[in-house]
């Protein structure tokens, strides 16, 4: 039943494949991992491209509305703590560019994808963070559902993708842990921070549901990928694990979902719900949130800024090439 739904969505059919490619599904179907070096198909590639590039650059500019609070945080313990998080941000940006390159891409091209706009990263990051309950909401909601989208992709079919979700999630669940111990300290403190809290949440709720992608009706990329095992579930599945896990933690902050339909399915065992505005959405996407012209130019800003930098790196790398070579020609 599920190959008949995945073929039903688009995925290409067996009697249609090359004799390459009836091997290579065969291998994703017994669970192997493709490598690097492995024969696969280019759309394929192409697919783990966007989505590892897209990935890495979520990563990235995830950095920009929590490194804005790092001078503000309310404690040195809050900032240290903080400080962490953004920097394992940039780490994980490091591993996901690194397994993009495996494919043949270079770091320097996906970022120029980036800043032209050719790229998307997850439109969460083009909303603000207006005080400090906000980096809690972040934390606990944003790095929630990242958890939620990224421990399936530790069983990804590509290696070298999988591999550094391993590492990622681990990360991740600090990050989630360190938000909602945030919004804790805020619920249980005076009545003016546990509504910050609660607004925190009202502006964060709706928008961390977008993080999953439309609904599996409405998306482009789903059926390939799970056909290739690039993705192991889909949008919706996702969506409505990241909701009956984070319900119960409102209820115990004492905060209120911010949806007027948010009643328990006896029947399946999860929470009805209502759907996040996806014309909003799509708007996002297209460079029309509220903070996606400030997200681009600091990211174009700092790339800028950075190019003595690569400029020097790449100098001495050519000199050191030639005095390597030289010396091999001694030696001889």
């Amino acid at each position: 039943m599920y190959a008949q739904m995945v073929k039903s969505e688009g995925s290409k059919p067996r009697e249609e494949m090359s004799p390459e490619e009836l091997a290579f599904q065969d291998r994703v179907d017994n669970g192997e991992k493709i490598e690097p070096k492995d024969w696969m198909p280019e759309g394929y590639r192409k697919t783990l491209v966007r989505q590892i590039g897209q990935h890495a650059h979520s990563e990235i500019v995830g950095q920009l509305p929590e490194g804005n609070w790092i001078t503000r945080a309310p404690t040195l313990e809050r900032k240290a703590i903080l400080l962490a998080k953004v920097q394992d941000e940039a780490g994980h940006g490091l591993y996901l560019y690194s397994a993009a390159e495996t494919l043949g891409v270079s770091r320097d091209e996906l970022l120029d994808k980036l800043h032209s706009g050719q790229m998307k990263y997850s439109s969460i990051f083009n909303y603000p963070t207006l005080n400090w309950a906000d980096i809690g909401a972040v934390g606990w909601l944003v790095d929630g559902a990242a958890i939620m989208n990224q421990v399936p992709l530790q069983r990804t079919s590509y290696g070298p993708y999988s591999r550094a979700m391993i590492r990622i999630c681990k990360e991740e669940s600090f990050h989630q842990r360190q938000g909602y111990s945030i919004m804790m300290k805020m619920a249980q403190g005076t009545p003016e921070q546990k509504a910050m809290a609660q607004d925190a949440l009202n502006r964060f709720w709706y928008p961390s549901l977008m993080m999953f992608g439309p609904s599996d009706k409405d998306s482009v990329h789903s059926a390939q990928s799970m056909a290739w095992k690039i993705k192991i579930n889909t949008n919706d599945e996702l969506r409505q694990k990241f909701v009956d896990q984070t319900v119960p933690q409102a209820e115990y902050l004492g905060l209120t979902i911010p949806d007027e339909n948010l009643k328990w399915n006896e029947e399946k065992q999860g929470y009805d719900f209502s759907q996040p505005d996806w014309t909003e959405f799509f708007e996002v996407l297209k460079g029309n949130g509220p903070c996606n012209q400030e997200r681009m130019e600091a990211r174009v800003k700092a790339w800028e800024d950075g190019a003595w930098f690569r400029d020097g790196l790449t100098a001495y790398s050519e000199k050191a090439a030639k005095r390597r070579a030289a010396g091999a020609v001694a030696a001889e």
